[in-house]
């Protein structure tokens, strides 16, 4: 008798509707919810995002509590003769009408958000994101500022060598910063491969794809940093572009924009610095941990079948000129892209550390290139 009645289905249901109603599995619950964001765009996609929630589950209920009631009401037991009909016009008028109401009743508020959302006037500030693999690539069209925003979570971290941080996998080395009560417009678009730009919290989500410009907005009133992340399987590094987004106040941002100006001229300037091989290894060893790293290895041994080594290859030994050229033109055929989205001081450093460093300096003819052979390089050819 007590194993009959701990089977039976009205104490499942009893137990179920204990552990569905306890504050815990509420908590998480809730915790899977959208997110209301932190602009009025975002507050009304969390709206409507509610608004067609409760629309779904009042659809459910009365949906299937007319089907649960036909099959308690229309048993055999209770109906030994079955009911003979063919059709009722009167109920199939109704069951079309009506689905047609409700989806008009939630096209409109989505149609208006919609609208809202995909405002394409100027703003006040206008950037452009580029989706590199992996990483972006911001470009303020009236500021003339210019930079490239890689991930900076620690190595260690991700081979699980050290315990991860609070923010693993969504710290980068370059924050995007926008002024509070701005209207921001973004222009976003790939260089190599479709990635997606996603900031939850502006409720925007963009493809980004080679060739076209898509575009989003957003105005943040309140300051604080935002993150998102690349939501568009680009690689096997996808995982590895997150977005950071800096809200600041004016007078904060306007001396952003001024240190941003400042460092861009500076860096102008060391084309024509006299570079020493240990001042160009040093900045070089930074360039390739951040954009050479992931294919080619630390100790420049590649990945076999997949990214060539550079210890000891021919090109990093011997080859300056053709060096130079595969930073520039990329490798048609190959996962090799173009890198010369770099500055001149940047390439130049990054080439004479992949030809200084793992012995191929010994090996190899040792030249260097400075800063000034890639501006030679970039000059048209007569």
């Amino acid at each position: 008798m007590l194993y009959k009645f701990f089977k039976s289905t009205k104490l499942r249901l009893f137990l179920s509707f204990l552990v569905l109603t306890s504050p815990s599995i509420k908590a998480d619950w809730f915790a899977l919810n959208m997110t209301r964001g932190v602009t009025d765009v975002s507050n009304e996609v969390f709206e409507l995002h509610m608004l067609i929630f409760w629309i779904c589950v009042a659809i459910g209920v009365v949906v299937f509590s007319v089907m649960f009631y036909s099959m308690w009401a229309h048993t055999k037991k209770k109906n030994p003769e079955p009911a003979k009909f063919h059709e009722n016009h009167k109920l199939e008028i109704a069951w079309t009408i009506i689905p047609f109401l409700i989806l008009i009743a939630m096209a409109v508020p989505a149609s208006k958000t919609l609208v809202k959302i995909y405002d394409d006037e100027a703003g006040d500030i206008n950037i452009q994101v580029t989706g590199y693999q992996w990483k972006w690539q911001y470009r303020y069209l009236e500021d003339d500022v210019s930079f490239f925003s890689n991930l900076s979570t620690d190595l260690d971290e991700i081979y699980n060598l050290v315990p991860k941080g609070e923010n693993y996998l969504q710290e980068v080395d370059e924050m995007v910063v926008i002024p509070v009560g701005k209207k921001v417009r973004f222009l976003i678009t790939a260089n190599d491969v479709i990635h997606s730009w996603w900031m939850p919290a502006f409720a925007i989500k963009q493809d980004a794809i080679p060739g076209f410009v898509n575009t989003a907005w957003t105005v943040v009133d309140k300051p604080g940093i935002y993150r998102g992340k690349c939501t568009e399987l680009c690689g096997k590094n996808h995982g590895f572009m997150p977005i950071v987004v800096k809200v600041v106040e004016q007078e904060e941002y306007d001396q952003w924009v001024n240190e941003k100006k400042q460092a861009a001229i500076r860096l102008a300037e060391l084309t024509t610095k006299e570079w020493t091989t240990a001042e160009l290894m040093e900045r070089g060893e930074t360039v390739y941990d951040i954009n050479c790293v992931v294919c080619h290895q630390t100790e420049g041994q590649g990945i076999a079948g997949i990214f060539p080594a550079l210890a000891g290859s021919d090109i990093a030994l011997y080859e300056k000129d053709k060096h130079i050229e595969i930073l520039m033109e990329g490798v048609s055929g190959a996962a090799m892209n173009s890198f010369d989205y770099l500055s001149e001081v940047e390439l130049a450093a990054v080439i004479t550390y992949t030809r200084q460093a793992w012995g191929n300096a010994e090996n190899g003819d040792g030249e260097i290139v400075i800063p000034k052979d890639i501006v030679d390089y970039k000059e048209p050819k007569i």
